[in-house]
């Protein structure tokens, strides 16, 4: 993990805008993308109630952190947005991905498989996360913010 944090300090220090420094960081995932083994094997089985988060890494000014996501087959999140930018990657299985404009009409689906990442930033990062699979999936999460802070990535939840 120590490259991946050392890239992302970097991304983040060039100070461009949120969506610059999403492509930035998601660069530097694609190079440092590590395996499931960053969790234990306890943190890897994830819960039967809910997809669940671990966090790996809080930079101390509070510029960024590296959240694990869990999720076992069907578990999804509600439709959402961010408070920042957020770049993932999915580190093992699937993870289905819907998006949607402004008034919420779908306006994309991709499948996001093992190995792949991808950033984004407000506005027009409304989605929804869906473990259609059925193996569990897990996905690494860079968000612009300390969320351990906050509480969430989320900006809004939507109906």
């Amino acid at each position: 993990m120590t490259e991946l944090i050392d890239g992302v300090r970097t991304a983040v220090a060039a100070r461009t805008d949120w969506s610059g420094t999403a492509e930035l960081v998601a660069d530097q995932l694609r190079r440092h993308l590590p395996t499931p083994a960053v969790l234990t094997a306890q943190q890897r089985l994830g819960s039967p109630d809910r997809y669940t988060s671990h966090t790996l890494y809080v930079e101390p000014d509070s510029s960024f952190s590296i959240i694990a996501l869990v999720w076992r087959p069907g578990q999804l999140t509600r439709i959402h947005d961010h408070v920042t930018w957020c770049v993932f990657g999915v580190i093992q299985g699937t993870e289905h991905e819907e998006l949607y404009d402004a008034d919420l009409n779908l306006v994309g689906r991709s499948d996001n498989h093992t190995g792949d990442v991808r950033g984004f930033a407000p506005p027009g990062d409304i989605h929804r996360v869906h473990n259609t699979g059925d193996t569990t999936a897990i996905s690494l999460h860079i968000y612009g913010t300390d969320v351990t802070r906050i509480g969430t990535s989320a900006r809004r939840f939507y109906n």
